[in-house]
C-alpha cells in the first residue's frame, strides 16, 4: 500500500493568522504557530502588521510563498505588501475561503518548480540556485527573493543562453491571472535586476527585444525561443 503523503505544513504569524489554524486543518494543512526547525513549512501565513518578520523569513525560508495580511483591499495596502516583500495578500475580514484559494495557487506554482533528482544546484557565472532551499545567491551574497521572481529566475536558468518568450513565462509563472499580467513581466525582469545587480554585479538577464528574456553571462545569441 503506498503511504499517504503527510499534509503541507504552514506558518502561521501574529493572532489574525494563528486563529485560521481551525480551518487551515480542517482543509488538510498542518499548522505551526512557533518557529520551525528541521521541518521547514510549505507557506507562511502572516497577520496584519507583521510585515517585518518578512525579511527574516526570506533569509531563512527561501522563496516559498508568504501571504501577508491586510486591512483594507487598497492599492496602497497592495503595494505595502509587495513592497515588504510578501508574494500575496488576504483579507481577514473576507473569511477563508478566498485565502484557501490563494494559498492553494501558490503552493501548485512552488510544486511546479520543484527539483528534479539530477541536481539540486543550478548555476551561471556567480549566480547559484539551491532547489530545495528555494534559496539564491549572487557570489557570497543571498537574494531576497518572493516567490514569483524566485520561479521567474528559475525558468530563465533552466534554459540559460536561449530566449525565453513572454509567452512562454506568462504560461508557466502566471497562468492563474489569465489575461491579467499584461506588463507583470518587466515588472519582476525589472525586481530581479536589482537584486541580482545590487552591489555593481554584471547584467544576466538581457531583454531581446521582440522575442523575450535570455539570462546570459554575455549576449544572448541568436536561436530558437522555447
Amino acid at each position: 500500500m503506498t503511504p499517504t503523503p503527510p499534509p503541507t505544513a504552514v506558518l502561521l504569524v501574529g493572532p489574525e493568522a494563528t486563529g485560521l489554524a481551525p480551518r487551515l486543518e480542517v482543509s488538510g494543512y498542518s499548522t505551526q504557530q512557533q518557529e520551525p526547525g528541521d521541518a521547514l513549512p510549505a507557506a507562511v501565513i502572516l497577520s496584519p502588521g507583521c510585515e517585518q518578520r518578512i525579511p527574516e523569513l526570506r533569509r531563512r525560508l527561501g522563496a516559498r510563498p508568504l501571504l501577508l495580511g491586510i486591512t483594507s483591499d487598497s492599492v496602497e495596502s497592495r503595494s505595502h505588501c509587495l513592497e515588504w516583500g510578501a508574494d500575496d495578500f488576504w483579507l481577514p475580514s473576507l473569511g477563508t475561503s478566498d485565502l484557501l484559494t490563494r494559498l492553494r495557487l501558490h503552493l501548485a506554482l512552488a510544486q511546479r518548480q520543484a527539483p528534479t533528482p539530477v541536481s539540486a544546484l543550478l548555476t551561471l557565472a556567480t549566480l547559484r540556485i539551491d532547489l530545495v532551499a528555494r534559496q539564491g545567491w549572487r557570489g557570497q551574497r543571498q537574494l531576497s527573493l518572493t516567490a514569483r521572481e524566485y520561479q521567474l529566475l528559475l525558468l530563465l536558468l533552466r534554459h540559460q543562453g536561449s530566449v525565453v518568450s513572454r509567452e512562454r513565462i506568462l504560461e508557466e509563472i502566471w497562468a492563474d491571472q489569465g489575461g491579467g499580467a499584461s506588463n507583470v513581466i518587466e515588472v519582476y525582469v525589472r525586481y530581479l535586476r536589482q537584486k541580482l545587480e545590487q552591489e555593481g554585479e554584471s547584467r544576466l538577464i538581457h531583454t531581446v527585444r521582440g522575442r523575450g528574456y535570455c539570462l546570459s553571462e554575455g549576449r544572448p545569441p541568436a536561436g530558437p525561443v522555447p
